[in-house]
């Protein structure tokens, strides 16, 4: 299936979510009587199209939005702060998806204005609502894609170049695009390692002076890097910074 048949059902999911139009969806089920009274029952196609695509809909929120970098961001702190278990996977994943859902909201607003408001509406088909709600999520990963990674998948699939960054192909841009923000994520994630592992060399180099070998540095640094990243006020810092990363 085409990946931008796939992005006009995320816009639709998005928009039954917030409660942006009340309008009926499609029918599950026709009930055709015949002539001896007897009910046929149908299953339409789109509904049948639609829950087969439901299914990929996790691969897309982690390939084609903003949560691969955050959720990799959000390991990492939580891995260089030196807490094992808090907070806890749920609330990191819940995290990225609140906060990739924040950071997708324009796109998915232009989405629905352009697409499956006017084709909820019947004033346009189907395959030119794909078209033009396709439009907004592909100016969005192309601006977060890295010209190197996108050559490189482009010559791997036999495009020697393009006029415009319209022409790039979905099959070519979403590899692109999930390589970029793997890399960004982990260049973020250095620099916030950084000043947890200073904090751990300073405390270990101490304690060695002090002959306490037997006592680990971790535990002795864990309370200094919390009281760091509170008074520096970390999760504003981080969760602002990745929001902003979007749209410099």
């Amino acid at each position: 299936m085409k990946p931008s048949i796939i992005i006009l059902l995320i816009s639709l999911c998005y928009a039954s979510c917030t409660g942006v139009y009340a309008a009926p969806g499609l029918d599950a089920l026709t009930i055709t009587t015949g002539e001896n009274g007897e009910q046929s029952y149908t299953l339409t196609i789109q509904v049948l199209a639609l829950m087969t695509v439901l299914t990929l809909l996790p691969s897309m929120v982690l390939m084609m939005t903003s949560f691969t970098r955050v959720a990799i961001v959000l390991a990492i702190l939580r891995q260089a702060s030196g807490l094992a278990q808090s907070p806890s996977s749920q609330v990191l994943v819940g995290l990225a998806i609140f906060l990739t859902f924040f950071i997708m909201a324009p796109v998915f607003d232009r989405m629905y204005t352009e697409a499956v408001a006017p084709y909820l509406d019947e004033k346009i088909a189907l395959l030119p609502a794909i078209k033009k709600g396709s439009k907004p999520l592909h100016e969005f990963m192309i601006a977060q894609t890295r010209e190197k990674e996108l050559m490189m998948f482009a010559g791997i699939a036999g495009y020697d170049s393009f006029n415009e960054p319209k022409d790039v192909p979905f099959s070519v841009l979403i590899p692109a695009f999930v390589t970029s923000e793997l890399k960004t994520a982990f260049q973020i994630g250095f620099i916030l390692f950084i000043p947890f592992l200073i904090i751990d060399l300073v405390v270990a180099s101490v304690l060695m002076s002090m002959g306490m070998m037997m006592l680990s540095p971790l535990i002795v640094s864990l309370p200094f890097k919390l009281m760091l990243f509170v008074l520096a006020d970390g999760w504003t810092l981080v969760l602002g910074t990745l929001a902003k990363s979007y749209y410099v």
